[in-house]
């Protein structure tokens, strides 16, 4: 018991700097001037997100960058999304619709729709944003100059999540909380290993080419979570990258409630700790009942436990600028959100069947 209550305090303790590196280096790109002449294709793979796609595209419209095209590929959707994006497509010759002739065998819709899109960009750069992420002021001008700065070929960022509903508070912080705490995300861009790599598909820029150069979506076109499988495949290539969190000029309102996100977190979960479930269950175990060993321990160090694991909520709180309180109230029932997303994704290895947006993922 006293070995556990050891590795436990050690445990937060490690969250807590990692935590801390992740507030402390934030990596906020800077607008450095020089980018408005350089084009860049924003492309929207796009799924029965009439909700989404035209909130999406008016924010791309009002941006401070109006050196864009804004491609949209309609992924066979049965809603409104295509009509909704043609009638932008009317009033501005930078929106083009893309239009799917069906899903080809051996891919996955996401990455089929991003492979297309990227063969009738024009730009210098390829911006991929979900149709759910609405952008704001500088952002990809910023963006292309920390590429040039740093040498970048994939810049990619986690958005500012919006939550409205309890539903989403509980579930949706999760991510952000096993991410900052497992990686100080300035590693992806300094450290040459590829363990550290991250990389978030509602958000990534690619130099365009690197990009036509290794067609990573091409490459990874079975793959579920292609966005960390990029990450890691341009890093063991030595292509240089960069991840970053939280940044307020890229918003995302990811799920909009507590069963959404169970099913989106379900067919991804793993891959935050290298597709092991394993270590999965134990990062929930140390994060959730890692106190109990640590209660047959003096005070002074059951005092040093909770106040890395207050602390470390807090910093991942600030550091993916969400409220500290409502996370730290929040706590249990998010704890609970990632036990029921863990059993969801076991269950779902074992029998080999997942379906999202009306698709099965795994056969």
């Amino acid at each position: 018991m006293l070995y556990l209550a050891y590795i436990s305090i050690f445990f937060v303790i490690c969250q807590l700097v990692n935590a801390a590196m992740n507030l402390v280096y934030r990596q906020k790109p800077a607008n450095l001037g020089g980018s408005d002449k350089t084009l860049v294709s924003v492309l929207i793979p796009a799924r029965n997100e009439e909700n989404n796609i035209g909130n999406s595209i008016e924010s791309l419209l009002a941006l401070e960058d109006k050196n864009i095209e804004i491609l949209v590929f309609d992924d066979q959707s049965t809603d409104s999304t295509a009509s909704i994006v043609e009638s932008y497509s009317k009033k501005d010759p930078r929106v083009l619709l893309i239009r799917s002739d069906g899903l080809p065998k051996g891919w996955m819709g996401k990455n089929y729709a991003c492979h297309s899109l990227a063969q009738k960009a024009r730009g210098e750069y390829f911006l991929f944003i979900d149709a759910d992420v609405k952008l704001y002021s500088d952002i990809i001008g910023a963006t292309i100059s920390s590429c040039e700065k740093n040498g970048l070929s994939l810049f990619s960022a986690f958005p500012k999540q919006i939550m409205v509903n309890t539903g989403e508070k509980i579930s949706v912080p999760i991510m952000n909380y096993i991410l900052l705490t497992l990686l100080p995300l300035v590693f992806v861009r300094v450290s040459p290993f590829s363990s550290h790599s991250a990389a978030n598909g509602q958000f990534m820029m690619f130099s365009a080419k690197e990009y036509k150069k290794w067609l990573p979506h091409q490459k990874f076109k079975e793959c579920a979570i292609e966005d960390l499988a990029i990450s890691s495949f341009f890093k063991k290539n030595g292509i240089k990258t960069a991840c970053i969190g939280g940044d307020e000029r890229i918003t995302c309102r990811m799920y909009q409630s507590y069963g959404d996100a169970l099913k989106g977190f379900t067919k991804n979960i793993f891959m935050f700790f290298g597709g092991n479930p394993l270590l999965a269950i134990l990062f929930w175990c140390f994060t959730t009942l890692g106190f109990i060993p640590v209660l047959v321990l003096p005070t002074k160090f059951i005092i040093l436990y909770l106040l890395s694991l207050i602390l470390t909520r807090i910093l991942v709180s600030l550091a993916s600028r969400q409220a500290p309180i409502t996370n730290i109230l929040l706590m249990p029932l998010q704890q609970l959100f990632l036990a029921h997303v863990i059993l969801n994704a076991s269950i779902l290895k074992f029998t080999k069947r997942y379906s999202w947006k009306g698709r099965e993922i795994y056969s």
